[in-house]
């Protein structure tokens, strides 16, 4: 789960979207080869359109976008690889995508839809409205697909009005990193830290300066985006869907309460400064400046490397006693016009309900498999770290689906925190403001 910002969606996805309707061309319509993608058609229906089924030993190609990049690359294709090995009828290549949504939607447009996308599910109530995924619904029921398996909030994140247009492959949420050298120094227990209090008490003891001058902050406050999970703790809110339409719900008591949570750690603590990490790439805990910080399983390698000697704990609690994470991750979809729709659910099926194909995903990559039984597995029970992450699994939620959250965040209410860290506006108005501005963004999407 990135920053909230990420998810904000260009005017140019948009455009397409609407020219891709115009042209009738996210339907599903006839074709050559466009019986396989009817969105209402069966697996048996497609079935000889995708794949040789004769016996005479041909492969089919199936071709997996996804915005992977880097090393991430050589994680997949490893994954890929052992696929391939397994049968004999699909061979699975993947392609990075900069830019992946847009160029998704131009693929459909043209035909040339790749047959299987590793997708960030929290997309998917942007695009499944517009057509432009495979309905999954009547694979899952012909070939038993038992959707409890998997952590409800991540497949509740690729159902959109009722339809499944995904199975979910990774989780991730945040949790506490701390620094074991420092925490010694300064003597403080991790397990002491349970709440916000404990969490602020320990961060006062761990931050030192040099005179006026912060060598080493206790707690490092650079995300405001991460306002969606100190808000749950707070007892909070983001949204109010209960409305129609749907409102925003943080300019709230628990909303002011963690503005204030940070106005304290910030300004009367002193436990950090804005901008103090900049200095060191924009990580302090992994340049071994900063002692805590709020951070997810994609990081571990990259501070295992850095030679940190590290520990993680679970969430804090907030002054209600609230217990929130925010989970974020990936999942399987087919594309609408995906050409070879039986390759790309064999795959999907092969990497999701083998549990143990999501642990050993897991040791290669470091990423939490969706799937609970291979999260139930010793390889994350018995390490300390992974144990935590799969702990806090059991009581994280996904952000609001509703149409128009992006935006919420990314343009209404994270300028509005950011100038309240700078101390330009005061709480109160940082709430006010981003309230007026995102129910109007909500007010707009539901009458698009």
């Amino acid at each position: 789960m990135k920053k909230a910002a990420k998810n904000m969606f260009k005017k140019a996805g948009a455009v397409l979207l609407t020219a891709a309707l115009v042209m009738g061309s996210l339907t599903g319509c006839a074709g050559s080869g466009n019986k396989a993608n009817d969105t209402s058609a069966s697996t048996a229906e497609t079935g000889n359109k995708n794949a040789d089924n004769s016996g005479n030993g041909k492969v089919t190609e199936i071709t997996m976008w996804g915005s992977w990049s880097g090393d991430q690359v050589g994680q997949l294709e490893n994954q890929l690889k052992t696929y391939n090995e397994s049968q004999n009828k699909y061979h699975v290549t993947y392609s990075v995508q900069d830019g992946m949504e847009q160029k998704l939607l131009t693929a459909i447009v043209s035909n040339q839809a790749p047959d299987v996308v590793l997708w960030d599910r929290f997309n998917t109530s942007v695009y499944a409205p517009k057509g432009a995924f495979t309905q999954l619904d009547d694979m899952v029921a012909k070939d038993s697909v038992d959707l409890t398996k998997f952590y409800a909030p991540a497949v509740d994140e690729l159902t959109f009005d009722s339809k499944l247009y995904g199975i979910p492959l990774t989780v991730d949420t945040r949790v506490i990193f701390y620094n074991k050298t420092m925490f010694k120094e300064a003597g403080v227990d991790p397990a002491s830290i349970t709440d916000w209090e404990s969490l602020r008490q320990a961060a006062i003891k761990l931050t030192k300066r040099d005179g006026d001058k912060l060598v080493q902050a206790g707690f490092s406050l650079k995300d405001v985006g991460l306002f969606n999970n100190w808000i749950g703790q707070a007892g909070g809110k983001m949204i109010d869907d209960s409305a129609t339409p749907a409102k925003t719900a943080f300019n709230s008591q628990a909303g002011l309460d963690v503005l204030k949570y940070w106005d304290q750690l910030l300004n009367d603590d002193k436990v950090y400064e804005l901008g103090f990490e900049d200095a060191f790439g924009g990580d302090g805990f992994k340049a071994g400046k900063v002692a805590i910080t709020f951070n997810g399983p994609w990081t571990l390698q990259s501070y295992k490397d850095a030679g940190i000697d590290f520990g993680v704990i679970g969430q804090p609690v907030g002054p209600t006693g609230a217990k929130s994470a925010m989970m974020g991750g990936f999942g399987l979809i087919i594309p609408n016009k995906a050409v070879n729709v039986d390759g790309a659910w064999d795959f999907i099926k092969w990497w999701t309900t083998q549990p143990a194909n999501g642990v050993e995903f897991a040791k290669i990559s470091g990423n939490l498999p969706a799937n609970k039984d291979a999260a139930a597995d010793p390889y994350f029970m018995n390490d300390e770290i992974l144990k935590v992450f799969s702990d806090t699994m059991q009581y994280a939620g996904i952000r609001s689906k509703v149409p128009g959250y992006s935006d919420v965040e990314g343009l209404a209410l994270i300028p509005q925190l950011q100038k309240y860290v700078a101390g330009e506006i005061s709480a109160e108005d940082a709430l006010k403001n981003a309230q007026a501005q995102g129910d109007g963004v909500l007010a707009d999407a539901a009458n698009k």
